[in-house]
């Protein structure tokens, strides 16, 4: 009898383990992204001071930009569309190699078409890190971009 007992608390100890992991890795699974439209920027800073900031100590703008939501204002450099038609928003000088690469996030493609190269736009989205190279130029990157009103 007692052993009955025991075999019954461990199969359902274990089924309730099983549907808990089953239940978390289904919705990880199907988690969206979340929208940058609707979070707040935790800064807001012009393309040529953050690339300059980058420039002078990457390890330090790394703590202060790496990951967090971003609010960039700049020239618009060009406008690249790749072979998937994806959006990238290229800020910066005409005259430097450094630029602000923005990837526009899927939803918001289309006010990217609307962009003029010269003009000048505020684009949010996460710092996803800092390319260096001294013959192409340096880059930051900005993923899930919106661009701001």
């Amino acid at each position: 009898m007692k052993r009955k007992r025991i075999k019954r608390i461990i199969f359902f100890s274990a089924a309730i383990i099983l549907v808990t992991v089953g239940l978390y890795a289904f919705s990880e699974y199907n988690r969206k992204v979340k929208d940058l439209s609707k979070v707040k920027a935790d800064m807001e800073i012009s393309a040529a001071d953050i690339l300059a900031e980058y420039e002078k100590d990457e390890a330090a703008s790394n703590q202060l930009y790496l990951d967090k939501v971003i609010a960039v204002k700049g020239t618009v450099k060009s406008l690249e569309k790749n072979d998937k038609g994806h959006y990238s928003v290229v800020l910066g000088n005409e005259n430097s190699m450094a630029s602000v690469r923005c990837s526009m996030d899927s939803i918001h493609q289309r006010k990217a078409e609307d962009l003029v190269t010269g003009s000048v736009v505020t684009v949010k989205g996460a710092c996803t890190g800092f390319n260096s190279n001294d013959l192409l130029g340096s880059d930051l990157i900005l993923n899930r971009c919106v661009i701001q009103n």
